[in-house]
């Protein structure tokens, strides 16, 4: 296999302008909100379109900064990547001429190890950098080099980059994964669409965003089927072909302007937003007292006459789905500030998730760390406004949420790092009433 191009190796990171929120609080939320495309479906389904070389079309695509970076690095090895509109992606893949995943990549999104899969087993080769992403923990590759080792591919890991090849076709295998991964597993079933033979995956994982590829994959002609809650099945083909999809709503952004309702005592209903796939937060809320509706494809919260300060206290634990996403639990914490009691955070997934709480303290939350992975949260706590600094994504829009339930107003440094995952945040708050504004900040932030 070719060595990458000289120029890599001597790869500089561009600044990043930084970002801002600026939110004056106080003020209760009211009216509706449309829930975008799902992040973690979307880029799925964009590496899943080099599995064909004919044109894949997919609405409802969330515009926000990781599939901007998913589409450029499609680009830059050579598949045509249109926008033709708003929430729209046409991908054709028909040639792909240089099988390269850069540094550049990975230091703006880890989903770009998505690509591992695809590329390895319709080219038969692919370099691809290890991956960064948010600081909220270790989250190695090694399963997804294994599961693709257990498919017969040889993969040797030199100065930062996985070098791998697919002596013919991978070749279809059991792969057994220690724990569940998502990634993990949707990387395994990627390369198992165009390998000979049966594959088993297991302990698969079961989120909705994984079943919405499996749709798509199905549509364009691949054979994976769920034969049990956490067991996937691959019937290896020879070729797939183009198809389009709609991707599924954003389970957490739903969740997210969910707690925003109920953290400023307001009535919000969001549309295009799945209930069964929340079912874990749902209930996590009701036994916090929050009154919630679920409808066919809305769930509207409402905390006018059961608000904050009244809520119960509870104790919560992320786990893979159908548990409480971890990405759910920074946002759910910023409520358990205002339950009248104590309650207990476990975030089982990530060692370093709780870090952010930190900054939340600043607000005047009364909150512990024990150790890496368990709060104690005292409530309610009346917050107010700080300036505050964002470490990664989900705590970005969870510090919102406790900005606009503050008294005062809160600045909100590294505000680059929410539009990473949420379309016009700040846009859909200022519909429901909220007082937020982004700004630029004179400063800049490098990429690892």
């Amino acid at each position: 296999m070719a060595e990458p191009r000289p120029f890599v190796w001597e790869y500089v990171p561009q600044p990043i302008p930084r970002e801002a929120f600026r939110v004056t609080g106080g003020t209760a939320l009211h009216g509706t909100v449309t829930v975008a495309g799902a992040k973690n479906a979307a880029l799925k389904l964009l590496a899943a379109a080099v599995l064909t070389g004919e044109r894949c079309r997919l609405t409802n695509v969330p515009e926000i900064e990781d599939v901007r970076a998913m589409s450029d690095t499609l680009r830059d090895i050579g598949v045509v990547v249109d926008h033709p509109q708003p929430n729209t992606y046409e991908i054709s893949a028909g040639d792909v001429d240089w099988l390269f995943v850069p540094l550049e990549a990975a230091a703006k999104m880890r989903s770009s190890f998505m690509l591992l899969g695809p590329l390895l087993t319709r080219f038969g080769e692919v370099i691809i950098s290890n991956p960064c992403g948010d600081r909220i923990g270790r989250r190695p590759v090694d399963l997804h080099v294994d599961a693709m080792r257990a498919l017969g591919a040889d993969i040797t890991y030199r100065y930062g980059y996985y070098y791998a090849k697919a002596p013919g076709r991978l070749r279809g295998a059991t792969v057994t994964f220690p724990f569940v991964s998502v990634m993990g597993t949707e990387n395994a079933m990627l390369a198992a669409t165009l390998a000979d033979g049966h594959t088993v995956i297991h302990p698969a994982a079961q989120e909705p965003e994984v079943d919405d590829l499996i749709d798509f994959l199905n549509k364009m002609g691949a054979d994976v089927q769920r034969t049990s809650p956490d067991t996937i099945e691959v019937e290896g083909r020879k070729r797939l072909r183009g198809a389009d999809h709609r991707v599924v709503p954003d389970r957490i952004e739903a969740g997210t302007f969910a707690i925003a309702a109920a953290m400023t005592g307001g009535r919000v209903t969001l549309e295009s937003a799945r209930c069964d796939h929340l079912d874990a937060l749902v209930q996590v809320l009701g036994s916090m007292g929050v009154v919630v509706d679920c409808g066919r494809d809305t769930l509207t919260v409402d905390a006018t006459e059961v608000g904050p300060g009244q809520y119960r206290p509870t104790a919560i634990e992320t786990a893979p789905y159908p548990g409480l996403a971890t990405d759910l639990q920074p946002p759910t914490s910023v409520l358990l500030t205002q339950a009248s009691g104590r309650s207990t955070i476990h975030e089982a997934i990530f060692e370093d998730r709780l870090e952010w709480m930190i900054e939340l303290r600043k607000m005047g939350a009364a909150i512990e760390l024990p150790d890496a992975h368990h709060a104690i949260v005292d409530g309610p706590t009346s917050l107010a406004g700080a300036d505050v600094e964002i470490s990664d994504l989900r705590a970005g829009a969870s510090l919102i949420l406790a900005a606009l339930a503050a008294s005062g107003t809160s600045t909100i440094h590294g505000g680059h790092h929410v539009r990473r995952g949420y379309e016009n945040i700040e846009a859909k708050f200022l519909d429901l009433g909220a007082n937020i504004e982004r700004v630029q900040e004179e400063d800049s932030v490098t990429p690892p």
